[in-house]
């Protein structure tokens, strides 16, 4: 992974036939900018914007390294001091723990760009970035951060649910549940009827795509220009299986308390969609919204398989993402009826 690669796809829409960014995705990350796909720099240098060692538990965003960067004459650069950041890049993390962490940046890549293509799902913008050495990051635009740089007002769910470390110990956002964080949006959004079914939409789709780092600050409110409040764009979507064990919810509570498990879940031990249509009604989904939602990622979405093909994954993993797909699908279309 670090000689140069060598581009076939748009490395921000993957779409085919690109050696660097597509119109689109100039468009939509970089405001119309053109900028090179190369950074001028190499995972070695300073400036970073937040190193995150706890490493305690063995879990995707706890070994995260950041950098800020802007975008200066055709380059995305860090971001000097004083300045306001506009992009978030994240490398290769250097914990060997982690199984195929050369590929972090394209699995969370991928699973965005499925998240918005194929879902419908709003996503912080985002593409992959290569150092000058050929290694590749995960470059995301900043969505709290206005036209005029100024910063949105954003609180995530360890917040609303007021927990902390000193509150609920060391893990503390891993604790609760699901149904926990959507009985919240009637108390914090206005137009929450119509929020709740993006955030049942985003559990269920994190359930799909075996990302079990959906933590209680993987979610987040933000304020509109009118200071009413609805779910952020998703981010840090990635399927965590192929790189560490992980359980089928990053929450310790899971979907909701086990009293409301199905038959299946409790045979299985896995969820199955009896249980994703109780959650959808214990946090005031409405019943259409929920089968339409269902319906959506029950059935099976050719453009996943395109677009993992496309992505920058090796060839060995583009088959246990598939493969993990599949098996979630098959386990979401049980029912206990």
């Amino acid at each position: 992974m670090k000689k140069l690669i060598d581009i076939k796809n748009c490395p921000g829409t993957l779409a085919v036939g690109y050696d660097t960014y597509s119109p689109t995705a100039i468009r939509r990350v970089f405001d119309k900018q053109k900028v090179s796909h190369i950074l001028n720099f190499s995972n070695d240098d300073s400036h970073r914007l937040m190193i995150d060692d706890n490493i305690g538990k063995i879990s995707i965003s706890g070994v995260q390294e950041k950098f800020s960067a802007i975008t200066d004459q055709k380059q995305i650069v860090l971001t000097p001091e004083g300045t306001q950041g506009k992009y978030i890049i994240k490398p290769i993390p250097d914990y060997k723990r982690i199984q195929y962490r050369h590929y972090m940046p394209a699995n969370e890549h991928l699973t965005m760009q499925i998240a918005r293509q194929v879902y419908n799902i709003p996503t912080a913008e985002n593409a992959l970035i290569f150092f000058r050495n050929g290694e590749p990051a995960y470059i995301t635009k900043r969505f709290d951060i206005s036209e005029n740089n100024k910063k949105i007002k954003q609180e995530d769910f360890a917040s609303l649910l007021q927990k902390t470390s000193e509150t609920d110990g060391k893990y503390f956002k891993y604790t609760g549940s699901y149904v926990d964080m959507g009985l919240l949006f009637p108390k914090y959004v206005a137009a929450w009827q119509v929020e709740i079914s993006k955030f049942f939409k985003l559990v269920l789709f994190n359930y799909l795509f075996a990302n079990g780092d959906a933590h209680l600050k993987n979610f987040s409110l933000q304020q509109t220009a009118n200071g009413d409040y609805i779910l952020s764009p998703a981010y840090d979507l990635l399927n965590s299986s192929l790189h560490v064990v992980d359980e089928d919810f990053a929450l310790e509570g899971g979907l909701f308390k086990e009293e409301y498990n199905s038959e299946t879940y409790g045979q299985k031990g896995h969820p199955c969609q009896d249980d994703f249509m109780t959650f959808g009604k214990l946090i005031d989904v409405p019943e259409i919204q929920i089968n339409k939602i269902l319906n959506q990622l029950l059935a099976s979405q050719p453009l996943v398989y395109s677009l993992t093909e496309q992505s920058f994954l090796d060839s060995k993993l583009k088959r246990i993402y598939i493969r993990s797909y599949e098996e979630r699908l098959n386990r979401l279309r049980r029912s206990s009826m």
